[in-house]
């Protein structure tokens, strides 16, 4: 009868809990980059969304409902996750290549922002061809707001994005709160409701660019002369 030694019960046990280890990784890696454990919210609706304060950057002494963005043309409004974030920068880029053509559309182009740090909105900006705006309660951001957490540095989607947007030449920080997920509305004017409702569901996951524009078309502009 052979009988193991203590060393090599010891081995057999660190080799066994090493397996399981890596097994364990591999099943979260795999689950990461499933959408199963991905951030959910109820859809927003205009009555949640229209008494939501807003304070324009360019005059922050003033607050405004936000119906007033949308009520006569609409609007195509980005909530941006974090203005320093690369990846917000080059979703901001190209949203506002459909500046003209939604110029031509009458209807207007706006962002918010859930915070202001520094000099972070100041260097958004070159990026963002709309006014923007301070959304203190991060109502833009919800109903239930939704986080990714550090799972998101092991989706295979969000290094992709990354891979992307650093080839395209964006570069940005880590200032600010950037776990919390944005998103793209496009909003009728008046009681239209919202058209298109975008929500971001990793760093990086930008709104389809022919689908905001499609919707946009969709609006009923009251100020529009027949």
């Amino acid at each position: 009868m052979c009988v193991a030694s203590e060393s090599e019960i010891f081995t057999m046990g660190l080799w066994s809990i090493s397996v399981g280890a890596f097994g364990a990784t591999v099943a979260a890696i795999l689950l990461a980059n499933t959408d199963y454990f991905l951030p959910t919210t109820d859809k927003a609706t205009l009555e949640y969304l229209e008494d939501t304060e807003l304070r324009p950057i360019s005059d922050e002494s003033r607050t405004i409902k936000a119906k007033a963005l949308w009520e006569e043309s609409g609007a195509v409004i980005m909530a941006v996750r974090r203005p320093g974030c690369f990846l917000c920068r080059e979703e901001a880029s190209e949203i506002s290549q459909l500046k003209p053509e939604l110029d031509q559309l009458g209807v207007p182009l706006y962002g918010v922002v859930k915070e202001k740090i520094g000099t972070e909105i100041e260097d958004f900006q070159p990026y963002f061809k709309g006014d923007l705006f301070l959304d203190e309660k991060k109502r833009f951001y919800g109903p239930q707001k939704r986080k990714m957490m550090l799972m998101g540095l092991i989706r295979l989607g969000v290094w992709q994005n990354f891979r992307r947007a650093w080839k395209a030449g964006f570069e940005g920080n880590l200032e600010g709160e950037g776990l919390i997920l944005g998103g793209v509305f496009v909003i009728g004017s008046g009681n239209q409701g919202i058209l298109l409702e975008h929500r971001e569901k990793e760093f990086g996951d930008k709104a389809n660019l022919t689908s905001v524009l499609e919707a946009a078309k969709k609006i009923n502009r009251k100020t529009e002369v027949h």
